[in-house]
């Protein structure tokens, strides 16, 4: 649903990606007023459903030139954080967290603009593990600049996606409030989403099919493992229950989620299936996806869940007019 005449909030998009936190506040009625993503790829993706390119890097964007907003939404760069970020960092000796030279310092750059425009709330996103990254100090850090420095009231949650599409996607969520008030995140029921076979298109290209020389590769992979007691391997997804988490290395060889057909190797999901898996086509049917298939691939591994996220902005947007409503009222007594 595409924003109303009269807006009931206005909002900005930092570290836009696709666009899937600006789909879940249109759907609450809520305008955009401002985007930001550095990647040229999700850019395209952007502009070709909402009719204007986001801005670039947010490390050079004035915070003066950022327009008033009621709300802050922020899906900030995941990968230092990120299970898989740390352990591939870790093996080539790169530093992860806060002390990557580049991501890591990123969540420093919502603090300038909170700081600069004092929004009425905000809502960030990131994967589970910012959580327990660098056995929690990581978290500690960010918590402390929300509350003591930033003087917001602060609540987290870590909710699984799989309440709404089939896929298993933990996210932790940070909202936040400048003035004090009570906040519950929605209740969710990650046994109540649909099953994988729900987002299938009924007719695939052959393209997708694995190849029998990348099929032998990766059973042999996942045993070399199995004989080793680990765990790595891919994953032959139950079409009546939920998949893996979709990553943004899907386009490597779809490894993580792939699709049984009977007598012929499994498939990758195509990009229009990620789109359905990710909830994209529950709020925007008409989604467009402009660019090649590798991109794709890498722009729904790194995207947020758009029915998720309209369901905490919903949440948050009830509890905003409640307590407007109350400051009303206390003024007029």
């Amino acid at each position: 649903m595409t924003p109303s005449k009269t807006p009931a909030f206005s909002f900005i998009d930092l570290f836009a990606g696709i666009g899937g936190m600006r789909i879940a506040f249109e759907d609450c009625g809520g305008e955009c007023v401002f985007s930001s993503e550095w990647d040229r790829f999700a850019q395209q993706t952007y502009a070709a459903n909402f009719g204007d390119v986001p801005h670039g890097d947010i490390r050079e964007i004035v915070a003066a030139d950022i327009p008033p907003h009621d709300i802050l939404v922020a899906g900030f760069p995941c990968q230092p954080f990120s299970i898989s970020g740390v352990s591939k960092k870790n093996a080539l000796g790169r530093p992860h967290g806060f002390d990557d030279p580049t991501q890591g310092t990123l969540f420093f750059e919502i603090k300038r603009v909170l700081e600069a425009h004092r929004p009425r709330a905000f809502l960030l996103e990131n994967v589970k593990n910012l959580g327990s990254h660098d056995r929690g100090r990581t978290f500690a850090v960010i918590m402390e600049t929300l509350t003591r420095d930033l003087g917001y009231t602060v609540y987290h949650q870590v909710i699984d996606a799989a309440a709404f599409v089939p896929q298993h996607r933990e996210r932790i969520f940070i909202v936040g409030f400048r003035d004090p008030v009570d906040f519950t995140f929605p209740a969710t029921n990650p046994l109540a989403g649909p099953p994988l076979r729900t987002i299938l298109e009924d007719e695939v290209d052959p393209k997708y099919t694995l190849t029998d020389r990348l099929w032998t590769y990766l059973q042999n992979y996942a045993e070399k493992h199995r004989a080793k007691g680990n765990g790595f391997g891919f994953g032959l997804a139950d079409l009546d229950g939920v998949s893996r988490t979709l990553s943004a290395r899907y386009y490597k060889d779809g490894s993580e989620i792939l699709i049984p057909q009977p007598g012929r190797n499994p498939r990758r999901l195509t990009p229009e299936e990620c789109s359905r898996l990710m909830g994209f086509r529950q709020l925007r049917p008409g989604f467009r996806i402009p660019v090649s298939d590798t991109q794709a691939y890498k722009q729904f591994g790194n995207a947020v869940v758009p029915p998720v996220v309209a369901e905490i902005g919903q949440a948050m947007v009830e509890r905003l007019d409640a307590d407007q409503r109350e400051q009303v009222m206390a003024a007029t007594a």
